[in-house]
């Protein structure tokens, strides 16, 4: 190395002294040193260029933000949210995620936007935690039928409760999900009041869905289409389905599956709940992570809201793929 390399060298490590691990200011570096601002800031731009300077982060969650920053390069999706798993059991992470996702919705909705909504646990969840200072004028309509039984998770109810709590505008469709035949599918989607209610949810500009499995004991699928153990059985393992969408069947690489069964559910499907402009998944816990998964491959998702558990699950699928 000649003197004049030698020179620059310790320069440059002066600089990075300084500023790194001294804390002064360009302007201050350049003063102790004798040199200009922009010198100081063009050795700077140099040393990081050239790898001299390692930068760690370390704040308390950091771990969780990674988690999901590889959510987004790994699927292309616009933005992830991992929760903490913080408590214990499904209901507690599922209140944790109500909270996390009614600061999500509330932060990207805008006045005059259409909000398609499914049904179950996660979405009652995010509704209940609501909680808007300035009314947001949007309109709240159910991409999929409403279920008997089941107040709380209903889909018109949940229509209701975020429209009033939003300060907005709720539409109901008065239809089941699930009938017992296509014919008398068709028949309910050829009625003007459904098929009008349908259209608006079409026209949506952002959609919230929860993301299901189509576990014959744990299952929402299962509950609201009252559909047998065998026929369950037969769903996963004969049509390869590892998780629903608005009672629509995905298998593990996205693909919509269980078409039988498609053909008697009352709502949108997955195409056309794909020309939303921005969708945002819901779901937590370890076992949700192959639905997931699923649901990013078919590319169902432009947002995640989900716990730490399930995007290590979701991720670690995605690295045993990339491995075959």
């Amino acid at each position: 190395m000649s003197a004049s390399d030698y020179n620059r060298m310790r320069l440059l490590n002066q600089v990075l002294t300084l500023y790194y691990v001294s804390e002064l200011t360009q302007a201050e570096v350049g003063r102790r040193l004798g040199i200009s601002t922009t010198t100081v800031n063009r050795l700077l731009q140099q040393a990081r260029e050239q790898g001299m300077v390692e930068i760690t982060i370390r704040t308390p969650f950091h771990y969780l933000f990674d988690l999901e920053s590889r959510l987004k390069a790994g699927f292309g999706i616009s933005d992830a949210v991992v929760i903490p798993q913080v408590a214990e059991g499904a209901n507690a992470m599922v209140h944790t995620l109500g909270r996390a996702g009614a600061g999500y919705l509330t932060n990207r909705l805008r006045h005059g936007d259409v909000l398609a909504i499914g049904g179950g646990t996660a979405v009652h969840a995010i509704a209940e935690a609501l909680e808007v200072r300035d009314p947001v004028a949007v309109q709240v309509v159910p991409c999929i039928g409403a279920v008997q039984g089941r107040v709380t998770t209903d889909v018109n109810y949940l229509a209701s409760q975020l429209a009033a709590r939003l300060g907005g505008e709720a539409y109901q469709l008065h239809a089941p999900a699930f009938v017992d035949s296509a014919a008398q599918r068709e028949a309910l989607l050829s009625m003007r009041p459904i098929k009008e209610i349908l259209d608006i949810a079409r026209q949506a500009t952002v959609a919230l869905l929860g993301v299901g499995t189509v576990d014959a004991q744990a299952s929402r699928f299962v509950q609201f289409t009252a559909l047998s153990e065998e026929d369950m059985a037969w769903i996963a393992e004969s049509c390869g389905g590892v998780g629903e969408i608005a009672a629509r069947v995905f298998n593990r690489q996205g693909q919509p599956c269980a078409e039988e069964y498609a053909g008697r559910t009352v709502g949108l499907d997955l195409r056309e709940l794909q020309q939303i402009p921005f969708t945002i998944g819901v779901a937590v816990t370890e076992a949700k992570a192959l639905p997931i998964y699923g649901a990013l491959r078919g590319g169902y998702l432009d947002a995640l809201i989900t716990d730490e558990a399930a995007a290590r699950g979701i991720l670690h699928l995605l690295e045993q793929e990339s491995q075959t």
